[in-house]
């Protein structure tokens, strides 16, 4: 057998990348000597968008920013927006109010006003209001006025007793009397004398003399109901006459007390119209003022907070700071938070609303400036959606009930005038979300142009680790934390790196970085320290490990007891230590796998176990069907490889899915072929193509680190390690004791780019791969020539299969016998 040289295994300074902080000045010692950033770090893609979606006034473009919690989507754009110009390109705020319709009061009137007037402009209407309220009931509590209405009404007196007095003598002449009542109506009765007519007493009149009678009563009748007529017609004059005297004395009081405040809102179109609507509804209301039935003027006067005419009420629903843009996060969208609503209001016993009830949504707050909402909590949220998406194509916003937009009720409610809408959406959420809009709502696209895509990692450069150490302090700043030293803030870096499971990135996971720091601050206030430190940092480590690595520990403890069958030592045929990745909700560590691949004659077909139980995912079928391709292109060239192979993950019980046991497989099936045993002292993990390329994997730190503490269980020897793939090296982030057993020569990791150098680590012989069947550069293959070196594991395979290839014809003869 060929003897294969050994492939040179890692050295620990590949193992993990420390920080330097180079560009950052030696006299800083800590985050109390660097400035925080204003901004998040490594996010000017999405900042960039931001910026333009801002910018851009037209309709449709609002923000969906895409990326995963905790990356400071909602931080970065609040930092932007509280540094955004609020009348940047002529925008400008407004306050709005709602008032009474006087024609029409269902439809209450929205008064759009300058930004910070609409409060004052309330409190002036509110002083008008009271004063009048006690002005003008003194107004008519006059002697002139009485004298003038007693005028009035003896000038009516006079003209009814006239018209009576005639009717009266007339009367007498014919015998008959006119008189009243108790109800207050007229009656003519015949007269006997002195006497009314008894029923007697007519009776012995001569029927003559009662026709006489009879027709002078039917003829007063007739000139009764005329006077009568002329009665209200004359009261309606009187009516008129005394309301234009009350006016008169009314608007005296309103010029006088209204003046000012139209002359301080004449340049206010908007207001001082209102306020002329209201002057004249005040006249024609004076009854509300002068309080003549206290119980039929309680529905109008009640109220909330103050006792005031309601009609004459300003809703102010929104003031706004003046200059500052509004900033509204909205953490509860239902339809009511977003859209307002309008209560209902008791007062004894009867239930009413108008527009002093109306109250805003998150949208009336946010018109003229931002709202930020979560994606999916507006799409759990029934008609919601819907309502956001109206409101963005009209621009305008409707308040009505949703009651009314659910049900067929006929109740009678108010229609409020619809408030014109001004405002960019900021939708947070992640892509499965977006895709999800994009796909099944064509209108999403129209109403939310501005994709704000946010990083998950950035570069790892000696100025980007600068930045970072200004972010730690950003966060040590705002939460008022001990400040970090330096060496603290370089554990952190790593640790983010580490996060980003890429020495030469950073993560920008900014929650997991300030939780460490939080939970960093503790250990140092706890040890009552000044100052964060790396062993505190280490400290915070270690405490998050202990609370979520419950199920590792049992896996662990499977290897101790020995329940998990595993060996890291000795030499196996067919028999490989695979290695996986097991995750939880907020956490995920590797352990070892036993794959097994036994051998029987067939027609050279790979079987996989997992797949058959329905055990095994897509990935791994996959990753099954590429080496069973590679195992022909090398050993079935000519003719078909006659025999048949069974691979399993042994103590599998759950699923298994991924490609990154596919070299484990091929490696326990060459062992099985050419029958020499693998090292179990040796672990690989890897995927790999059709041409035996090595292929990147995920969580290659926990692998390494899991097998690693299985060693250290099962007994450690200098000989242990595992295999990488090679472009798996730059995401190597391991622990420092493994940094360390490696330094001491005590651990291994071999980086390989092809499964035969895997195969020959493993079996510590040459694979023996024909030179013209290695991948040319244009990744095919020569098949001219596939004799493999006979002492190499090829060729014993090879040898192996030629033979059984020979003896096929005679084992089919004796089947068919």
């Amino acid at each position: 057998m060929l003897k294969t040289p050994m492939i040179t295994p890692l050295s620990s300074d590949q193992l993990y990348r420390e920080s330097t902080l180079t560009n950052l000045a030696q006299e800083c010692k800590s985050t109390k000597h660097l400035t925080p950033l204003d901004e998040i770090v490594g996010q000017e893609r999405a900042q960039q968008a931001v910026e333009f979606a801002m910018s851009m006034k037209d309709k449709g473009y609002n923000i969906y920013a895409i990326g995963r919690n905790g990356l400071g989507k909602r931080t970065m754009v609040m930092r932007y927006l509280n540094r955004h110009e609020a009348n940047g390109n002529g925008h400008m705020l407004y306050d709005w109010c709602y008032v009474n319709d006087f024609d029409e009061a269902r439809t209450p009137k929205v008064l759009k006003v300058p930004a910070g007037m609409g409060s004052e402009f309330k409190k002036d209407v509110e002083k008008l209001i009271v004063r009048l309220v006690k002005a003008l009931p003194l107004a008519f509590d006059n002697e002139i006025y009485y004298s003038r209405a007693e005028k009035l009404k003896g000038l009516l007196a006079d003209k009814q007793e006239s018209a009576l007095i005639g009717l009266t003598d007339e009367a007498k002449e014919s015998s008959i009397s006119l008189t009243i009542t108790p109800q207050g109506s007229y009656e003519l009765i015949a007269m006997n004398g002195e006497e009314p007519h008894t029923e007697e007493s007519f009776e012995q009149l001569s029927r003559k003399e009662q026709n006489k009678l009879e027709s002078s009563i039917t003829d007063l009748e007739s000139k009764l109901r005329v006077i009568v007529r002329k009665f209200t017609v004359w009261e309606e004059e009187y009516t008129d006459k005394q309301q234009k005297q009350d006016e008169v004395v009314a608007q005296d009081v309103l010029s006088h007390l209204t003046n000012k405040l139209k002359e301080k809102y004449s340049n206010f179109a908007v207001m001082k119209n209102y306020l002329c609507d209201m002057h004249k509804d005040i006249l024609d209301n004076l009854d509300l003022f002068l309080e003549s039935n206290e119980e039929q003027l309680a529905l109008s006067y009640a109220s909330l907070d103050k006792k005031m005419p309601r009609r004459y009420q300003v809703n102010v629903i929104i003031h706004q700071e003046t200059g500052k843009m509004p900033i509204v996060v909205e953490e509860t969208p239902n339809y009511h938070s977003i859209f307002g609503y309008i209560e209902n209001a008791t007062f004894k016993g009867t239930i009413f609303s108008d527009f002093s009830l109306i109250r805003p949504g998150s949208l009336h707050k946010a018109n003229g400036g931002v709202l930020m909402i979560d994606a999916a909590k507006v799409l759990e949220q029934p008609y919601v959606w819907d309502g956001l998406k109206r409101a963005l194509r009209s621009r305008k916003l409707s308040l009505s009930s949703l009651e009314r937009e659910v049900t067929l009720s006929g109740t009678i409610s108010l229609d409020p005038e619809a408030v014109p809408l001004d405002v960019k959406i900021i939708l947070f959420g992640d892509y499965q979300t977006y895709q999800l809009l994009q796909h099944y709502d064509p209108e999403f696209g129209e109403l939310f142009r501005v994709t704000a895509d946010f990083e998950d990692e950035m570069p790892r450069t000696d100025k980007s680790e600068a930045q970072y150490a200004q972010f730690i302090s950003s966060i040590v700043h705002d939460n008022k934390m001990l400040h970090c030293d330096r060496n603290a803030i370089k554990r952190i870096i790593e640790f983010s790196s580490r996060q980003a499971d890429d020495k030469n990135k950073l993560s920008l996971h900014s929650a997991d970085i300030a939780n460490l720091l939080r939970e960093s601050n503790y250990c140092a206030r706890s040890a009552n320290a000044n100052m964060i430190r790396v062993s505190h940092v280490e400290q915070a480590l270690h405490n998050h490990e202990l609370r979520v690595c419950r199920l590792k520990d049992n896996v662990m403890q499977s290897f101790v007891n020995g329940t998990t069958l595993i060996s890291t030592q000795d030499n196996v045929v067919g028999q490989v230590n695979a290695l996986s990745v097991i995750s939880t909700s907020n956490h995920q560590f590797g352990a070892p796998n036993r794959i097994t691949a036994t051998t029987a004659f067939g027609e050279g077909k790979v079987f996989d176990i997992e797949r058959k139980v329905d055990l095994g995912g897509s990935l791994h079928s996959k990753g099954v069907m590429i080496l069973s391709a590679y195992l022909a292109s090398i050993l079935g060239k000519t003719a078909k490889i006659p025999l048949t192979t069974h691979i399993t993950f042994e103590q599998s019980y759950g699923g298994v899915d991924g490609d990154s046991a596919t070299m484990a497989e091929l490696c326990a099936i060459m062992s099985a072929f050419s029958e020499l045993p693998i090292r179990q002292d040796v672990a690989i993990t890897g995927s790999m193509n059709q041409f035996g390329e090595a292929q990147p994997i995920g969580g290659v730190n926990e692998k390494i680190e899991g097998f690693f503490d299985v060693c250290k269980i099962k007994g450690r020897t200098s000989t242990q390690g595992v295999i990488i793939p090679k472009s798996n090296v730059q995401n190597l982030m391991l622990r420092s004791d493994i940094v360390e057993a490696v330094k001491k020569g005590q651990f291994n990791i071999w980086a390989i780019e092809h499964v035969t150098q895997a195969i020959e680590i493993l079996t510590g012989f040459s694979a023996g791969l024909c030179p013209n069947m290695n991948p040319n550069i244009n990744g095919g293959m020569n098949i001219a020539q596939v004799e493999h070196p006979s002492d190499s594991i090829f060729g014993i395979a090879q040898s192996r299969l030629n033979l059984l290839r020979l003896d096929r014809p005679s084992q089919m003869d004796e089947c068919q016998h």
